[in-house]
């Protein structure tokens, strides 16, 4: 059981979550926090340092439920070939899901942090790190067993796949279009279905 204490630490971090995640960093005024919150300018940096702590907080919070729901999905089979294709599966209603979040924080962030906080970029790319890392792991598993071709590198697909991935997540984003995201999807399937096996 949460204390108050702890409670109002989660609030604050789920409620400006998505506001850290739509408008970036450098655009979030602490009148914005308040604003959303509804609690005091002491209330906030009674349970946080600074705005980068809060902005920190937040967007693990952000991934974490994010990456949640990837391994959630993925979680459907057991075959490493078929995780794969629940991945692509999971990326199809992406768009969807990320409207809720203020669009896709692993974009959002990396793009805002680049030029303004360190600390933020750090995060980001820790979370891009452990992304390719999940899919390459998968890959391995799917050699060890057979499935995925032994002959393939598999740092290499993760990279290639999750490339093509952010990079229909920003056009669908961008052009407010779906298609993007689909039409990447089914050739992400073609390479696991013509390279991977």
């Amino acid at each position: 059981m949460l204390t108050k204490a702890e409670q109002t630490t989660e609030f604050i971090i789920q409620t400006v979550a998505p506001i850290f995640n739509k408008n970036g960093y450098a655009a979030t005024s602490l009148s914005d926090i308040t604003k959303a919150t509804g609690l005091t300018k002491g209330a906030i940096y009674g349970n946080f340092k600074n705005k980068e702590e809060l902005a920190v907080a937040a967007f693990n919070a952000t991934v974490k439920n994010m990456l949640r729901r990837i391994t959630d999905h993925q979680s459907l089979s057991n075959s490493s070939l078929e995780k794969l294709f629940l991945i692509t599966d999971f990326y199809r209603n992406y768009y969807n899901y990320s409207q809720e979040l203020g669009g896709c924080p692993v974009l959002n962030m990396g793009v805002d942090a680049k030029h303004q906080n360190p600390l933020l970029l750090e995060r980001v790319r820790y979370t891009i790190t452990k992304i390719k890392s999940n899919l390459a792991k998968i890959i391995e598993n799917g050699q060890k067993y057979g499935e995925i071709n032994s002959k393939i590198d598999p740092i290499l697909y993760a990279k290639r796949l999750y490339t093509m991935i952010i990079g229909a997540i920003f056009m669908t984003h961008t052009l407010e279009d779906n298609s993007y995201l689909l039409e990447t999807m089914d050739q992400v399937d073609e390479i696991i279905n013509n390279e991977l096996k």
